[in-house]
């Protein structure tokens, strides 16, 4: 009986796993397809193996946008701003977990509310802020990142707080009997317990930054500074027609680090990784 139930709940995940994984593959191999074979059936294997797809996805569109330096440009921006939304994140929630202030209730009630703020309605503002600092179209990628230095993702501060005040304050009291101020026993004590969710909120913030279309298309006028979420939109030409083998090159090209960073993640983002047993 226990057997059965073994077999089952196998072919269960199986089942699940078939139907997640069956796009991915899909579009991996769906890279060296022609269009008609695309549309003739809804297989995994192609029929002719053709790669004029990826030889076209990595071609430049007028001499200033190509693959690769979208690539350049996407990490340019991406990396500098995980690590600052790791530090500005950590440090809000380190502060609303450990610490009692005045103001402290409506600073945390202010912070909540803007989850309910869809992002959509800040767009006007941020640019007419942004314009008027002439950041818009800064080589630096001011406008996309600076927000990430003001822990303006509640979400990840939201879910930090949770990781913290699970964790016992005798551990704050022993690193202060041991000599360590505040920002000390964040660095030396917390932080290694925090080392999962740490990582889950850098994939989350790069998973977002990579896919966010709006920010670039927005603040990015230059195209030679295009990233690829603006890349994979003009690699789509309405006037000619779709060669859909090179548009998903283009988008599985664009995936693949991400995929890689996600896998190679998972191992320091269990509980054992962090220092953290049951």
């Amino acid at each position: 009986m226990r057997r059965g139930r073994s077999i089952l709940r196998f072919l269960a995940i199986a089942a699940g796993a078939a139907v997640t994984v069956y796009p991915l593959l899909w579009l991996c191999t769906a890279t060296v397809r022609s269009n008609t074979e695309l549309f003739s059936g809804a297989g995994i294997l192609p029929e002719h193996v053709d790669f004029s797809g990826w030889r076209r996805a990595f071609s430049s569109y007028g001499g200033q946008i190509s693959l690769l330096g979208a690539f350049c440009n996407t990490y340019l921006y991406a990396i500098p701003k995980v690590l600052l939304t790791l530090v500005s994140v950590t440090l809000t929630a380190y502060g609303f977990s450990r610490f009692r202030f005045a103001g402290r209730r409506v600073l945390m009630i202010c912070m909540l509310a803007t989850l309910f703020l869809p992002q959509t309605v800040l767009y006007v503002p941020q640019f007419v802020l942004f314009t008027r600092l002439g950041w818009v179209d800064s080589p630096a990628y001011l406008p996309l990142i600076t927000p990430a230095a003001l822990a303006g993702d509640t979400v990840l501060v939201v879910m930090l707080m949770q990781f913290i005040r699970g964790i016992p304050k005798t551990y704050d009291e022993a690193a202060r009997l041991d000599g360590c101020n505040s920002l000390q026993t964040l660095w030396y004590i917390l932080v290694p317990l925090l080392r999962p969710v740490l990582i889950s909120c850098g994939m989350i913030q790069l998973l977002h930054t990579v896919n966010d279309y709006m920010g670039p298309l927005l603040y990015v006028k230059t195209p030679s500074r295009y990233p690829l979420s603006v890349f994979v939109k003009l690699s789509m030409d309405a006037d000619s027609g779709f060669d859909w083998n090179r548009v998903l090159a283009v988008c599985c090209a664009a995936m693949l680090p991400q995929a890689v960073l996600y896998f190679a993640a998972q191992r320091f983002s269990t509980p054992e990784a962090g220092g953290i047993k049951e």
